[in-house]
């Protein structure tokens, strides 16, 4: 991290519009300062174009000024119910407030806000590394003002908050939720006493919103290694009020001196393995989730030890639940992650045993376009640290790709689709949309896909009349053609 001093910091700030905002408050007689992650970024050297800049006086009046200022190339956006105003200039979005002190009813996330001094706004922010400020006024422009030397805490890698931890986070639960996330995505290490204060506060997130949680969560699985962050959830005794489906994993039980692992450290290192390849939020999330299922389906086989069958089943099956309890789209995203969950055992077993083209073809036909992430999981999930046993399914699963190559080379996609459609069948067999005309459907599909027959109507047409007959079905004398349709 490179520090800078006032000078290079007012160098830096010297293109639009910073010196035209200082101008302003100068006009206007009020100190000014940009504060918050603008600032923390400059010393990170990431690019940002959020800018939040307080005031001491009115933030409307200021950028109400500033828009009159700017002109026609500026848009202007007033919140006057939170004492806030926009003002949307070029690639800058800038976000005006006045200084403000805050105080907290214990049942709500909602301050009561009093107007207050730059020291009053510094002490109500959440981290360290999110107090400082920079003067924007022409007499002091540059100058860091940094109460709580969250510069030291950026050069160290230390989340730590201002004033009392516990207050900071019994105010306002989600910064529990922002510690981990900043402490994941720039790879900083908690502060002690502000760690221990999350397990102290940890029934307080019971009053967030579950939208902002989703908000929060899916930051902190976007980070480079999202495991980080989820163990310092774990450790906290937030996972457990978030997701206790995950937490649920972290058991051995040992029985006649046979062990199972520990899934829940075993989901983390999925988790690493599938980030290492992908920045898929939705592939990440059935990384997460791809093993909850087995604490409902453990049992203990004398023979076997302990098994955990179908609990990609089960799993699967659990997917819109926790997603409707976390807020998280109910759409596509939840459907893709709940048939990755579904299928992540899928090319295990064929790779486990004689990779055939008729379990490719049914693996493709069931994973569909998302054959690639079903395939990248499930190497994701090899984590055995026994390593001729981790080559050998490695060595498999190249078999299987090499398999799934060759059957798209054939134009799989042209030999399922159907030769004979529902609508067909119907009028064969004089059915009405029915479970039925799907089981037929589906006879001449399974058929295929092991290769029994080509997916060609004669073949096809014999094999649907013999299950048809099975089913006691008597097929329809063909309807002729009216005149002039021939």
């Amino acid at each position: 991290m490179k520090l800078f001093t006032d000078a290079e910091l007012a160098q830096m700030l010297g293109v639009a519009p910073f010196p035209l905002i200082g101008q302003v408050a100068d006009e206007l007689g009020m100190e000014c300062y940009v504060v918050g992650g603008y600032v923390r970024d400059i010393f990170l050297e990431r690019p940002s174009d959020d800018i939040d800049v307080v005031v001491v006086g009115s933030g409307i009046r200021m950028a109400e000024a500033l828009k009159e200022r700017l002109g026609k190339r500026a848009h202007l956006s007033v919140f006057r119910n939170f004492g806030t105003a926009q003002v949307h200039y070029g690639k800058y979005e800038m976000e005006f407030v006045g200084a403000r002190k805050e105080s907290y009813h214990r049942e709500s996330r909602k301050p009561i806000v009093e107007d207050g001094t730059l020291e009053d706004d510094q002490n109500r922010r959440d981290f360290t590394i999110n107090a400082m400020a920079v003067c924007l006024n022409s007499g002091r422009y540059g100058e860091l003002v940094d109460p709580f030397d969250g510069l030291g805490d950026l050069e160290d890698g230390i989340i730590r908050t201002p004033l009392d931890p516990d207050i900071t986070f019994s105010d306002d639960p989600l910064r529990m939720l922002r510690c981990v996330r900043f402490a994941t995505q720039l790879n900083f290490y908690i502060d002690d006493e502000t760690f221990d204060a999350l397990g102290r506060n940890a029934e307080r997130l019971k009053i967030v919103s579950g939208e902002r949680i989703a908000d929060e969560m899916n930051k902190i699985m976007s980070a480079p290694h999202p495991s980080v962050g989820f163990d310092y959830l774990h450790r906290s005794g937030l996972l457990a009020l978030i997701l206790p489906e995950l937490t649920a994993l972290d058991i051995v039980e040992t029985r006649n001196g046979k062990a199972h692992k520990n899934n829940f450290y075993h989901t983390l290192e999925v988790l690493e393995n599938v980030c290492r390849k992908s920045d898929n939020l939705w592939l990440r999330w059935a990384a997460l989730m791809h093993d909850i299922g087995k604490p409902r389906s453990k049992r203990w086989d004398p023979l076997q030890g302990w098994t955990f069958h179908n609990h990609n089943y089960i799993g699967a099956q659990m997917v819109p639940q926790v997603f409707r309890r976390m807020k998280q789209p109910m759409d596509q995203k939840m459907k893709y992650v709940q048939k990755l969950v579904d299928l992540h055992m899928r090319p295990i077993v064929i790779a486990d045993e004689e990779v055939t083209d008729s379990a490719v073809r049914r693996l493709m036909n069931d994973a569909g376009d998302d054959i690639e992430d079903l395939m990248l999981l499930c190497e994701a999930d090899i984590t055995s640290k026994n390593q001729q046993r981790k080559q050998r399914f490695l060595d498999n699963f190249r078999l299987v790709r090499e398999k799934l190559k060759d059957i798209k080379e054939k134009d799989w996609r042209r030999l399922l689709q159907p030769v004979i459609d529902g609508t067909e069948i119907m009028r064969m067999f004089d059915l009405p949309q029915s479970a039925v005309v799907g089981e037929l459907k589906n006879c001449m599909k399974e058929a295929v896909l092991d290769n029994k027959v080509p997916n060609e109507r004669e073949p096809l047409l014999e094999l649907l009349r013999q299950k048809a007959r099975e089913l006691g079905l008597e097929e329809q004398p063909p309807v002729p053609s009216e005149p002039g349709n021939e």
